[in-house]
This record gives structure tokens, C-alpha cells and sequence, in this order.
């Protein structure tokens, strides 16, 4: 339905924002499950997704909100890291993309609310992923990582909340990919949740294989890319860096910065600082498999099985996901008999607006939540 930009990410950068009702002492955690059959029957044997969890479950399991990230960030949606306990690839001081949403008396509020925060399946931040290993060979999974979809990620997330004793959703919130997963898991649990909050996203994605071919081509520029063999040549650090740099320009970054880089050429320096840092982590061969899931993302079929309210929310300057597709989104989702109500985040912020300017949207996201049944 809708065509839009191939490459699609919510940046894994860490702006600091004083705020003495942030959460403490939070810990990222690891959910293994073993035998998980993916969408395309093969089977992974074992699963692994790291988490990070806000609030208290209640008793009878029903007040939770699952909270999803972008393509290329983590889970880390709220709070500190408890002194030592950031996972690898983040920091103890690092503070969560979302933090202004979510937490003590914020409109995801942790006082009465369970929140999940969890990682994607084929991520690199704690995830079973192309860099885990293959137990077969003892060596990472590499580009014969198994081929899964979106549909593959939210079943993965089904059965960790399972595990927690989670038993209904209030809502799925996200950005970017995050809402991707969030439009998922409306149409293929839709009597799991009662709301989701898909932000700077679309619920599906024109291009098909094309988006996945592009990013190969740039990743095999790098001389040690070896067909996506690279984890004894000593990485494709510089390729991925350069790639990230053009990425999180095109998501606004360069706004985000300006206050305290008004010098262009220092703002540049540190783009090109934040982007080797995370290129040090993140796998050349996570960004392919997370794409090429992309390939069959499409829920616009299925929108009629949606029984959550959906709160859609895109930002002004947006250059992925930009307003002019809302009026499209509303109208498929009004004739699939979804109550949706349409919210623009009136930032200059681009891509990154829904967590560098929350205090925006923050309540309108508020009044959404406070309407939803569980909450």
C-alpha cells in the first residue's frame, strides 16, 4: 500500500534529559525458549530475547504494555541502567529512548502499569540473532541465519510475555519498526491487546526484496564483507559507519544536535563519533535479516481483524514516514472498522520526534492510554 523509504530505523543515540521521575536501576534480561518453529517451518533450537521490564505485573496478568523499538536501536526504553548492569553495546548512564513517556506518572504509567520493553528477534542487543552460533557449526549463524518475518518477531515476543505471566495487553506501543510490530500484533493477536500506538510507521511497506538488494550493495563495498563472512576479517566497521551517518541525517539527527553542536563541523564530528560507536556493535548481517523480514511485512489485508483503538502518530518533518501518507493509513483503517484517532508531532525532529520531543505528543498519548480498559 504504501511505498516508502527502504531503510527504516529509529536512531540508538542516547540524549540526556534531566528528570528526577526517572526509573532506577533497571536491568536488561534474557528470555530463552527452545524448538521455536518459524513462519517458514524452520525450526530455531533455542531463542533467546533480551527484555527490560518497568512496574509490577498484577495478579491477574492484565495490566501490561508491551513496548517495541526501532530497527537498528534497543530496548532500552526507560530509566538507568542499576550500577554495571548495561548489556552489551549500552551504558550504565545511557537514559531510554522513551523515558519521557514512560515511567511514574507519565502517560505509559509504571504506578499502575506493567511494561515490557522488549528486544526483536534477530537483533543485536542481547537477541538470538545472525551473530549468535550456530549450533551446528560453533560459529556465528552468519547470513545462514534462518529467514524470518515480522510475524515470526511478535510470536517471539507472545511467548516471552507468556512466560511472564502476562495474560492481556493493555497496549502495543512503538516507533519506526516498533510500530510495524505494533500493526503485527493487533492483526495476529488481535484479542491480546486493547490499544496500540504505532508511531513514525506505516502499516506496510512497498519494495519488497529491493530495500534488502540495496543494503547488501552497500554493505559489499566494505573489503572485508566476504559475502556477509566477516566475523574473522575484523568486521565492516567503516562501511557500517558511513551507512549510519547518511541514515541518522535522513532521521534528523542533525536537529537533535543543534543546540549543543551549533558548529556544523563539530555536529558533523560528533554524528561521525555517535555513528562508529554504534557500528562497533551492531551486525552488518542483523540490519540484512531485519530487512529482508520487511519483505513480507503487510498488514492492510488483515486491518479488519484489529479490535484495539489505535492511536497513529506521525511526525511533521519526518522524511520516512512523512504526513502525507496519514490520510491514506485513516482511510483504510476507517473502512476496516478500526477506531483510530490520527495525532502529527510538530517537530523538527524528524524521524527521532517521538522520543526527543515527547513533551509534544506526550498528551495526547496520556488521554489515549487513560481511555483504554486495562489501564
Amino acid at each position: 500500500m504504501l511505498a516508502v523509504l527502504a531503510v527504516i530505523a529509529a536512531a540508538a543515540f542516547t540524549f540526556d534529559v534531566a528528570d528526577a521521575a526517572s526509573l532506577a536501576n533497571v536491568e536488561s534480561r534474557l528470555f530463552t525458549t527452545k524448538d521455536f518453529v518459524l513462519e517458514s517451518g524452520v525450526v530455531l533450537p533455542e531463542l533467546t530475547l533480551a527484555y527490560e521490564t518497568y512496574g509490577t505485573l498484577a495478579p491477574d496478568g492484565r495490566n501490561a504494555v508491551l513496548v517495541t523499538h526501532g530497527f537498528t536501536s534497543s530496548h532500552h526504553a526507560a530509566g538507568r541502567y542499576r550500577p554495571g548492569g548495561a548489556p552489551k553495546g549500552l551504558h550504565d548512564e545511557d537514559l531510554g529512548q522513551w523515558d519521557d513517556l514512560v515511567g511514574p506518572g507519565k502517560p505509559i504509567d509504571t504506578e499502575r502499569l506493567f511494561v515490557v520493553s522488549s528486544n526483536m528477534l534477530g537483533s543485536s542487543y542481547g537477541s538470538t540473532g545472525p551473530a549468535s552460533l550456530n549450533p551446528r557449526t560453533g560459529k556465528p549463524y552468519g547470513p545462514d541465519f534462518p529467514r524470518f518475518t515480522v510475524r515470526d518477531i511478535v510470536k517471539a515476543q507472545k511467548a516471552m510475555l507468556d512466560a511472564l505471566g502476562v495474560k492481556h495487553l493493555v497496549a502495543v506501543a512503538g516507533p519506526s519498526y516498533g510500530g510495524f510490530q505494533a500493526f503485527q500484533w493487533a492483526v495476529t493477536f488481535p484479542e491480546f491487546m486493547d490499544g496500540i500506538v504505532p508511531v513514525v510507521t506505516a502499516p506496510s511497506l512497498g519494495g519488497g526484496p529491493a530495500g534488502t538488494r540495496a543494503m547488501i550493495d552497500q554493505l559489499k563495498t566494505d573489503p572485508n564483507w566476504n559475502d556477509g563472512w566477516y566475523y574473522d576479517k575484523g568486521g565492516v566497521v567503516p562501511t557500517l559507519t558511513r551507512i549510519r551517518v547518511e541514515a541518522v541525517k535522513r532521521y534528523g539527527i542533525e536537529a537533535a544536535l543543534a543546540a549543543k553542536f551549533p558548529d556544523p563541523a563539530a555536529r558533523d564530528a560528533e554524528i561521525e563519533r555517535l555513528a562508529g560507536s554504534w557500528a562497533q556493535v551492531f551486525d552488518a548481517n542483523s540490519m540484512v535479516a531485519l530487512r529482508r523480514a520487511l519483505e513480507t511485512y503487510d498488514t492492510v489485508p488483515e486491518l479488519a481483524k484489529i479490535h484495539a483503538k489505535v492511536l497513529y502518530v506521525l511526525s511533521r518533518t519526518d522524511q520516512l514516514f512523512p504526513p502525507r501518507i496519514a490520510p491514506g493509513v485513516m482511510a483504510a483503517l476507517e473502512s476496516a472498522g478500526v477506531a483510530a484517532r490520527y495525532v502529527e508531532i510538530d517537530s523538527d525532529k524528524g524521524h527521532l520526534a517521538s522520543g526527543l520531543d515527547a513533551a509534544k505528543w506526550a498528551e495526547e498519548l496520556r488521554a489515549f492510554m487513560n481511555r483504554l480498559p486495562g489501564s
